[in-house]
C-alpha cells in the first residue's frame, strides 16, 4: 500500500521545492543583534547542496550519526538538510547542554563528527581529547580560521561549504524508510533516549502540519522555539518546506521583541507555549497588541482559564491547542483547523490517528474516566519508529500494531474531545523543555554527602513548574542549599538545575518502599 509519504525524502521534498516556489522567500532569520537575512527557496536549496558535499569530504556518509550544537540560524538548517541529502544522520543537541550530557549522547550515537556553535568549541575538543569523541571532524560556524590549540582540527562550517558545488550529492542510498534524525528526549528516564524520526516522519510531519494549521504558501509561520526541538523541525520547519511558506525563524525568544518582530515580519501563524502567553502578558500594553496578520497560534502548554482569556482578548489571537510528543511526530491529539474548539480541551484525534484513554491492564476506558493517553499511529510514518539501540524501551512504549504509550494522564468526554490532566510520571515541563526527575537525582546522590534525593515539580508562574529537591544527607553531614545547586550545575544544563533545595530527615513511602511523591511538595 502507498501513502502521502511513499517514495518521498526530505531531498525529493526540496527538489520540489526549488522548481514549484523558486525565488519565493523560504526563510527570514532574525539574530539576536538585530540583523535579519532572507533567503528564497532556490538559493536555500543551492546551500543544502554545498552543506551535503562538504560533509561527504569528511567522509561522512549514508547512516553516519553526526552531533549538531547550533543556536536558531540559518546553518542549523542547511546541515540539518544536508545531511539527510547525504543520508546521514542529524543529531542536534541543545545548546545548554553540559560536557557531561555532550558525552552521554556522543556515546549513545556513536557520532564521529560534530557541527557547533564557536562558543562551545572547547566542550568538544576537551570531549575528542579524553574521549576519542568527534575523531574524524569538528566544524565549527562563526569562526573560519582554526582555533588555536586545536593542530587544525577544527575547520570552519561556512568556509568549507561555500568551497562545495551546487549541485546535489548524487547516488545517495535514502528512502522514505531511512533514519534521518535522532532526537534526544528526556523521557522519563534517567538516560536520554533517541527518537528515530525516518524521513516519512518529516514529510508526513509537514503534511500533517499543513493541515492543523490550514498553512498555505502565502503563510508567514513565525517562531522562537529551538531548532534542535521536535516543536520547531515537525511542526513548524517542515510544514512550511510542505506549504511552500516563509519561516520566520527567530535566534531566540524575546518577550519585549516578539510582537514586535511579528507585526514587522507579518506573520501569520506563530507557535506558542505558556512560558511565552505569560511573559508577553506581563509586557506593558499597548494600544496596537491587537493590530497584526497573525490569524493562529499553535500551541502546546496549558494555561489556566484566566490567562488563556486575557491573552485572547489583549492580543486578539485565538490558541490552537494541542497535544502530543516528539514520539508521536504529529500533534496527535488538536484542536480542529476549522470549526468548534472546547478549551480546556487539547482537541480530538488528528488526521492519521487514532487515540484512546486506557487503564492500567490496557483496556479502553469510557468517557469522563482519567487514565493512560495511548496514540495508534503508523511506526516511522505518523509514529517514531522506534528509540535507537534500545529494543527493550521501544517494545515498551511501542506495540507491534501500532499503539503508543505516553504515560501521560487524561479523559475524553462523549463527544471525542480530550482532556489533558497531568504530565508524564517523573518529567517536569519547564518552559517547554523536559526534565528527567529521575536524571538530576542521580546527580544528586552522586555527591558524597548526600545519601537519598527526591525531585518533584512545584508551580511557578511564569515557567509552569520550578524543579524541587528534597535532600537527606549522610549521617552527619553538613551542605547547604548553595553547596547543592552548585553541584547540580557542574553537571547539568541550567532548565535542570534545582532552583529549592530542600533538606528532610526521611521521606513519605508507599507499600513497596518507594518515595511517594505526591506528597512532596
Amino acid at each position: 500500500m502507498a501513502d502521502i509519504t511513499t517514495g518521498l525524502t526530505t531531498a525529493g521534498l526540496w527538489t520540489a521545492a526549488g522548481r514549484l516556489f523558486g525565488e519565493r522567500r523560504f526563510l527570514v532569520h532574525l539574530d539576536a543583534a538585530g540583523g535579519r537575512t532572507e533567503f528564497s527557496y532556490a538559493g536555500f536549496d543551492g546551500l543544502i547542496h554545498r552543506a551535503a558535499h562538504a560533509f561527504r569530504s569528511l567522509g561522512v556518509g549514508p547512516g553516519d550519526p553526526v552531533a549538531l550544537q547550533l543556536r536558531n540560524r540559518p546553518e542549523m538548517l542547511t546541515a540539518l538538510f544536508g545531511l539527510a541529502e547525504l543520508g546521514a544522520i542529524a543529531v542536534p543537541l541543545s545548546l545548554d547542554a553540559t560536557p557531561a550530557e555532550l558525552l552521554r549522547a556522543y556515546r549513545a550515537c556513536g557520532a564521529r563528527w560534530a557541527v557547533v556553535e564557536r562558543d562551545r568549541i572547547e566542550d568538544h575538543l576537551g570531549l575528542r581529547r579524553a574521549e576519542g569523541v568527534a575523531d574524524r571532524g569538528l566544524l565549527v560556524v562563526g569562526s573560519a580560521q582554526p582555533l588555536a590549540g586545536s593542530d587544525g582540527a577544527v575547520a570552519g562550517y561556512e568556509a568549507l561549504c561555500a568551497a562545495q558545488p551546487a549541485q546535489p550529492v548524487m547516488a545517495a542510498a535514502v528512502t522514505s524508510a531511512s533514519v534521518a534524525e535522532l532526537l534526544y528526549t528526556s523521557g522519563t528516564t534517567a538516560a536520554p533516549k533517541g527518537v528515530m524520526i525516518t524521513h516519512a516522519n518529516l514529510v508526513f510531519s509537514g503534511h500533517y502540519g499543513v493541515w492543523q494549521t490550514s498553512l498555505r504558501g502565502e503563510d508567514r509561520l513565525f517562531t522562537t522555539m529551538p531548532a534542535c526541538h521536535s516543536n520547531f523541525q515537525l511542526a513548524a520547519l517542515m510544514p512550511v518546506l510542505v506549504a511552500g511558506a516563509t519561516l520566520v525563524m527567530a535566534e531566540r525568544y524575546s518577550a519585549s521583541h516578539f510582537w514586535q518582530q511579528a507585526r514587522q515580519e507579518r506573520a501569520t501563524v506563530v507557535q506558542l507555549i505558556a512560558m511565552m502567553a505569560r511573559t508577553l502578558l506581563l509586557q506593558p500594553p499597548a494600544v496596537d497588541d491587537g493590530c497584526h496578520d497573525l490569524r493562529e497560534a499553535l500551541y502546546f502548554m496549558p494555561l489556566s482559564d484566566a490567562e488563556k482569556s486575557a491573552f485572547e482578548q489583549r492580543f486578539r489571537l485565538p490558541l490552537l491547542n494541542s497535544y502530543g510528543s516528539t514520539e508521536s511526530i504529529g500533534w496527535a491529539v488538536t484542536d480542529p483547523p476549522q470549526g468548534e474548539r472546547r478549551w480546556p480541551s487539547v482537541g480530538r484525534a488528528g488526521l492519521g490517528y487514532e487515540v484512546g484513554i486506557f487503564d492500567d491492564h490496557g483496556r479502553e476506558l469510557p468517557p469522563g474516566q482519567i487514565g493512560e493517553f495511548r496514540i495508534k499511529g503508523v511506526p516511522g510514518t505518523s509514529l517514531m519508529l522506534g528509540y535507537h539501540d534500545d529494543p527493550e524501551s521501544t517494545a515498551a512504549a511501542l506495540s507491534p500494531d501500532g499503539w503508543l504509550r505516553t504515560h501521560d494522564q487524561g479523559y475524553v468526554d462523549a463527544d471525542g474531545w480530550f482532556y489533558f490532566v497531568d504530565r508524564a510520571v517523573n518529567v517536569i515541563k519547564r518552559a517547554g523543555e523536559n526534565v528527567s526527575t529521575t536524571e538530576v537525582e542521580c546527580v544528586l546522590t552522586a555527591h558524597p554527602l548526600i545519601a537519598e534525593a527526591a525531585v518533584v515539580g512545584v508551580s511557578d508562574p511564569v515557567r509552569d513548574k520550578a524543579v524541587k529537591a528534597f535532600v537527606r544527607l549522610q549521617p552527619g553531614a553538613r551542605l547547604t542549599a548553595a553547596e547543592v545547586v552548585a553541584h547540580c550545575r557542574r553537571q547539568l544544563a541550567p532548565h535542570k538545575v534545582p532552583e529549592f533545595v530542600e533538606f528532610v530527615d526521611g521521606f513519605p513511602r508507599t507499600e513497596s518502599m518507594k518515595i511517594e511523591k505526591c506528597r512532596l511538595h
